[in-house]
C-alpha cells in the first residue's frame, strides 16, 4: 500500500519512552518559549523509521524525509493542492520550442551549493544526464549547459505533459560530489551537499537535526534556523507528544483531533489528495487468477459497496468522495469528460450488482453466493496489519459484498508480505492507496497506474513492476496505452481532453482499481509558536511534514511567532 509515509505498522511502544528521555536536546534547553529569534528547533515527527540511519541519498528507498526538499531541490516547486503556476527554486524560467521537444531553462544567477561551491547550469545538465534521474525510456537525447545560467534539454518526443516529472521532481545534484558516485542506489550520503535551505547538523539513532544553510539563496529571509526530526515508531506516542506540546509538525491520522488541539498550541488541516481503492489483480492474460479477473465481477463489486458507510465507520468521516475517472475535484474539474463520473456511487445497489452478474452468466447457488461453471465467486482481500482504518474498511466491504452474493474472506498481513504480493501479483484483492498527482492533471495516475505493457507501467505476474511505475493490477489496455502515449506529446488542451475522455471511458468500465474514497491527509502544526503554515484560506503547498519537496518549501515560509 502506498501511504506516502503517513502511517506505518505500529511495531512497539518502546520508542515513546526513548524519545521523551531525549529531553528533546536540540530544542533550546527544552524550553517551549524563546521563539522570537528562532533559537529553538522546530520539532517534526520523522515517522516510524526507527532507529534512524544516516541516509540522505534522494534515490534511496530509506532516505530520510529531511533530504527531500530541505536539502535537495528540483528546479521548480509545483503545488499539488491547486491549479497554479510553478514557483522557481533553483530555476528562474523555462520555455519549450515549437514542437515541445526542447526545454530551455534559465536558473537563478550567483547560486551556491551548501559547501560554498558555485551552482551553475553545468550542475543542472549533469543532474539530468545522471543515471538515477535518467532511466531507460526517459526520452532524453541531451542535456547541455550553454552558459552559466542556461540549460537546454532535448527529448525524442514532446514533453508537455511530463513537465512536472522533468522540472518539478528531478533532484539537482552537485557534479563535484556525484560525479564520483557510481553506485547511487547504495550511497548513504551521510554528509549531503545540496541547494536547499538546510544542512545536516547531527544524526543519531533517535533524531536528526538540520540547521540553516548559510549559502542558501534566501538565507537572510529564513525564519526557522533549526529543525529536529524525531523518530517515534508508533502513532500513539507521536500523538501523545503532540498533545504535550513536544512536537510542532506531524502528518498522521488521528480520529479525534481534539485530543491534540485542546492544548491551545496545535491546529490541524485535512487535505484529502490520494485515492484509496481496491487493487484487483485484473488481467488473466498477464497471469492473474481468480473471479476478479472477470470485469463483470469487478463491476458488481463496485456497485455493491456502500461507500458512505465505509467513509463514516472506517475513516470517521474525514475522507473525500472519489471519482472513478481519478480526477481530483474540484481541482481537476476541467479534465472530467462525463459529469456522471464525478463521484463513485455512495450507496450500495444490490439489485444492480446481481443484475450485472446474472447478465454475465452467473447464477446464485444454494449458499446465496453466485457461481459460474460450478466455481463460486469467492475472493480473498488483504490489508496491512496495524492500518486499522483500512482493516475496518476491508471488513465492511466483505459484509456489503456478501449481501450481493459475492463471498470475500479478509485477512491482514505484515508490510513485507503485502509489498511482495503486490509486486509479484500474488493476490486477488487488496485495500490499498494510489499516489495522487503532483499537479492539477490526472496524467500521472493514468500513465503510472493504468498504463500497460506498451508504456512499461506493468509486467506479468511473477515479475516486479517497472521502477517508478505502479500498475499492480496488471491492467493492460491498448486503447488506454495509445491515449497515454499521445497525451505525452500534446500541448493542446482540447486534444488532451479528448484523450483523457478515451482513458476515462475504458477505466470506468474496466475497474482494475475499484474506487473507495479520497483518503484523509491530516496535518498538525504549532500555530502558537510559528506562523506561515498552509491553511484552508492559503493552501500554498501540500502541508504534511512528510511531503517530498513541499515540506522543504513550507519550512522556508515559516517564521517564529512574535
Amino acid at each position: 500500500m502506498i501511504r506516502n509515509g503517513r502511517r506505518k505498522i505500529a511495531l512497539t511502544a518502546v520508542a515513546g519512552a526513548s524519545v521523551l528521555a531525549l529531553g528533546l536536546t536540540a530544542c533550546g534547553g527544552g524550553s517551549d518559549s524563546g521563539n522570537a529569534d528562532g533559537d529553538r528547533a522546530l520539532r517534526v515527527w520523522a515517522g516510524s523509521q526507527t532507529p534512524i540511519t544516516a541516509n540522505y541519498n534522494p534515490f534511496a528507498p530509506t532516505v530520510l524525509h529531511g533530504a527531500l526538499g530541505p536539502i535537495y531541490e528540483p528546479l521548480f516547486f509545483y503545488n499539488k493542492t491547486a491549479d497554479s503556476e510553478p514557483i522557481g527554486l533553483i530555476g528562474d524560467s523555462f520555455e519549450y520550442n515549437e514542437d515541445g521537444t526542447v526545454i530551455t531553462i534559465t536558473i537563478k544567477p550567483d547560486l551556491k551549493w551548501s559547501d560554498g561551491e558555485p551552482l551553475t547550469a553545468e550542475d543542472v545538465a549533469f543532474s539530468f544526464n545522471y543515471e538515477a534521474n535518467n532511466p531507460e525510456g526517459n526520452g532524453l537525447v541531451s542535456a547541455e549547459a550553454t552558459d552559466d545560467t542556461t540549460v537546454v534539454l532535448t527529448y525524442s518526443s514532446a514533453q508537455y505533459t511530463t513537465e512536472f516529472q522533468r522540472l518539478g521532481s528531478t533532484y539537482i545534484l552537485p557534479e563535484h560530489i556525484w560525479a564520483d558516485v557510481t553506485d547511487f542506489a547504495n550511497f548513504e550520503n551521510e554528509e549531503p551537499v545540496g541547494s536547499g535551505a538546510y544542512v545536516v547538523d547531527k544524526t543519531t539513532s533517535e533524531s536528526y537535526t538540520l540547521v540553516a544553510n548559510e549559502n542558501f539563496r534566501d538565507a537572510d529571509k529564513l525564519g526557522i534556523k533549526k529543525v529536529q526530526y524525531i523518530a517515534v515508531d508508533n502513532n500513539q506516542t507521536a500523538q501523545d507528544l503532540l498533545a504535550a506540546g513536544k512536537l510542532d509538525w506531524a502528518g498522521m491520522f488521528i480520529p479525534n483531533p481534539d485530543d491534540v488541539t485542546s492544548n491551545g498550541k496545535i491546529d490541524w488541516i485535512n487535505t484529502p489528495q490520494d485515492p484509496t481503492v481496491l487493487y484487483t489483480c485484473s488481467n488473466a492474460e498477464l497471469g492473474c487468477t481468480g473471479p476478479q479477473t472477470d470485469v463483470a465481477v469487478r463491476q458488481a463489486l463496485n456497485v455493491a459497496i456502500d461507500r458512505a458507510t465505509i467513509k463514516d465507520k472506517a475513516f470517521v468521516g474525514m475522507t473525500g468522495d472519489i471519482s472513478p475517472a481519478y480526477t481530483l475535484l474540484p481541482r481537476d474539474e476541467k479534465w472530467l469528460a462525463d459529469p456522471a463520473n464525478a463521484v463513485s456511487p455512495q450507496e450500495a445497489n444490490v439489485a444492480e450488482a446481481e443484475s450485472i452478474l446474472e447478465a454475465a452468466g452467473y447464477t446464485k447457488g444454494s449458499s446465496g453466493i453466485y457461481e459460474k461453471g460450478g466455481v463460486p465467486v469467492e475472493l480473498t482481500l488483504t490489508s496491512v496489519d496495524g492500518w486499522t482504518d483500512y482493516n475496518d474498511a476491508a471488513k465492511l466491504i466483505a459484509e456489503q459484498a456478501e449481501a450481493a452474493g459475492i463471498k470475500i474472506t479478509t485477512s491482514t498481513v505484515q508490510w513485507q508480505e503485502f509489498s511482495d504480493s503486490r509486486q509479484g501479483g500474488d493476490y486477488q484483492l487488496i485495500v490499498g492507496g494510489v499516489i495522487g498527482t503532483s499537479v492539477a492533471d490526472p496524467f500521472q495516475i493514468y500513465r503510472d497506474w493504468f498504463g500497460g505493457t506498451a508504456v512499461e507501467s506493468t509486467s506479468p505476474v511473477g515479475t516486479e513492476i517497472p521502477a517508478g511505475r505502479w500498475n499492480f493490477s496488471r491492467y493492460s489496455n491498448p486503447t488506454v496505452d495509445a491515449a497515454i502515449q499521445a497525451a505525452v506529446s500534446t500541448n493542446d488542451e482540447a486534444t488532451k481532453k479528448e484523450l483523457y475522455a478515451t482513458i476515462q471511458t475504458e477505466i470506468v468500465r474496466d475497474l482494475p482499481y475499484i474506487p473507495l474514497v479520497v483518503n484523509a491527509t491530516q496535518t498538525f502544526y504549532n500555530t502558537q509558536d510559528y506562523t506561515g503554515w498552509p491553511t484552508e484560506d492559503d493552501l500554498y503547498a501540500f502541508p504534511p511534514s512528510w511531503g517530498a519537496i513541499a515540506a522543504g518549501y513550507v519550512l522556508t515560509q515559516l517564521q517564529p511567532a512574535k
